[in-house]
């Protein structure tokens, strides 16, 4: 089995930076993608960024593209989404996952955290 814990959430005047963490316990996720997801109050969980096991080859989904960046450690089992000019639109809660195959759908994803709250505010 596979724990993920999400970290590094809060609260931030919009235009500041957030870097959230992901670490990983269990068994290993050597070949697996790490995604980042977030989610508000009656809407569907949506993709934010995927990275490759090697860290080679990430996505970006567009609204956050150029802000965000996604990175990984794979000695510390850990991967960050480092946000920078947050918008109050980036409200939401964040999870991390993991994923077997490169994909963006939250059903592909085989392991989830249980989330860490960011709040950008105006």
């Amino acid at each position: 089995q596979v724990q993920l814990v999400e970290s590094g959430g809060g609260l931030v005047q919009a235009g500041g930076s957030l870097r959230l963490s992901c670490a990983a316990s269990g068994r290993t996720l050597r070949g697996y993608y790490m995604g980042w997801f977030r989610q508000t109050p009656g809407k569907e969980r949506e993709f934010v960024a995927r990275i490759s096991w090697s860290g080679g080859s990430t996505y970006y989904a567009d609204s956050v593209k150029g802000r965000f960046t996604i990175s990984r450690d794979n000695a510390k089992n850990t991967v960050y989404l480092q946000m920078n000019s947050l918008k109050p639109e980036d409200t939401a809660v964040y999870y991390c996952a993991a994923s077997p195959v490169s994909t963006v759908v939250a059903q592909r994803y085989d392991y989830w955290g249980q989330g860490t709250q960011v709040t950008v505010s105006s």
